[in-house]
């Protein structure tokens, strides 16, 4: 990263800052608000779109920067040359800006963050997603349309999926090849709700269906699908493993047959109260003796796995680094080069019943695991990304993966056609 910095020293001392759109302002759109206004020189945060307009006035507030309000993107491109930060409730006004140099989608919304996007990409605009909602969705057709119009989309640096990817690289690049990548949960509990979730929610000043999604582990299944996808790896079973290790992470590397994890091309995992938490851990194989002989006198052990690891995540602290990559650089974070390898697929939390319309992720109703996409497709598991707003046709009994025939639809969706077409394109 230490190019980035220099990279942005440079646009500070020529005052050519990256401009910076933001869509989203709820608890991490703050952090990243504040963490671009006073603390990354060479970059501004130029407006903050958001349906409610008090929630972007407040990101601004908390930075200590007083915005103006606009409406239409004539009156926004206005703002943004004449230094002033700008706030408005139409995304699709920021995304029309020729102001901008980067989009931020820090929504979490899978339809919204799918009619965002292709809007961004059709207007050449490069984008930095924290959605892994949508990109767990959708994420494989979006990258080809955006490779195809010359856009970089890119997942974001400092969240569990980004901070995987830098450590696959990292490994990668010394010749080891990676056979697991692993996330570092505190808690895994697939029946939580809103109600349990409330009291943490506010405590952290956070959206109680955001952090049901962490605790229930749909959040962690679509974390590790993206990185599969980015990586050309899958699951070792439906849910992952998920073992609860109260250990260090390099204890793992006796855990795992390495003969299975080569025979499936590698895997994503996770564990529960692993140290060090909350971070991520990549093991690999090395298949020259020679090297397998200094790793073993830097203290990385005998093999045949090898672990490596990040001790944290820092999420909104990071997501400046993606967006300088992005436009500086045409570097994508975390991107799918290809087709889906993993799925992530809703399962009821409860029993279900016909006539019943599913809520919406993090909710009372369904909780996501992820699945193998073969498996997906075969069997027409229902993407959780799609879930929300489905109405059941039958009645579906708790734990049990919901499918395509068991619900109907809401109409005119754009997420449900460029799923379709993800379909079509990679099948």
């Amino acid at each position: 990263m230490i190019i980035l910095d220099t990279a942005l020293r440079t646009r500070e001392a020529q005052r050519r800052p990256i401009r910076v759109g933001m869509v989203g302002a709820g608890f991490m759109g703050r952090g990243l608000a504040n963490q671009i206004v006073n603390s990354v020189p060479g970059m501004s945060l130029v407006a903050v779109a958001n349906r409610t307009l008090a929630n972007a006035e407040r990101a601004y507030a908390e930075a200590g920067v007083e915005p103006v309000a606009v409406s239409g993107t004539s009156e926004l491109d206005t703002a943004i040359a004449a230094g002033r930060p700008a706030v408005l409730e139409d995304a699709f006004e920021l995304v029309a800006s020729e102001q901008l140099d980067c989009l931020v989608d820090v929504t979490g919304a899978v339809e919204f963050g799918a009619r965002i996007t292709v809007a961004a990409i059709d207007a050449g605009l490069p984008v930095v997603t924290m959605n892994a909602e949508l990109d767990g969705t959708v994420g494989p057709l979006l990258a080809h349309r955006a490779r195809a119009a010359g856009v970089v989309l890119t997942g974001a640096d400092g969240d569990q999926p980004g901070v995987q990817a830098n450590l696959l690289r990292f490994v990668k690049g010394m010749g080891v090849t990676p056979l697991v990548a692993g996330n570092i949960k505190g808690l895994q509990d697939e029946y939580r709700t809103p109600t349990t979730q409330k009291e943490f929610a506010q405590r952290w000043g956070q959206d109680p269906y955001m952090v049901t999604s962490f605790a229930d582990g749909t959040k962690i299944s679509f974390e590790q699908a993206i990185v599969a996808n980015a990586f050309g790896l899958t699951v070792p079973r439906r849910g992952m493993n998920g073992w609860d290790h109260e250990g260090h992470v390099d204890e793992l590397t006796e855990r795992y047959d390495v003969d299975e994890l080569k025979a499936l091309g590698g895997i994503v995992d996770y564990v529960v109260k692993a140290k060090p938490g909350p971070g991520v851990y990549v093991l690999g194989t090395h298949d020259d003796p020679k090297q397998r002989h200094y790793l073993e006198l830097y203290k990385l052990g005998k093999g045949p796995l090898y672990s490596f690891y990040t001790p944290y995540h820092l999420c909104h602290f990071e997501v400046p680094n993606s967006v300088v990559r992005a436009v500086d650089f045409a570097d994508a974070a975390l991107c799918p080069p290809a087709g889906p390898r993993v799925d992530v697929v809703a399962t009821a939390k409860r029993d279900l019943s016909a006539g019943h319309t599913v809520d919406g992720l993090g909710g009372y109703d369904t909780y996501g695991v992820a699945e193998a996409t073969p498996v997906t497709r075969t069997e027409g598991l229902l993407p959780m990304g799609v879930a929300q707003g489905a109405t059941l046709v039958r009645d579906v009994a708790k734990d049990a993966v919901l499918t395509y025939a068991d619900v109907t639809l809401p109409p005119g969706r754009l997420v449900d056609a460029l799923r379709e077409e993800q379909e079509k394109l990679f099948a």
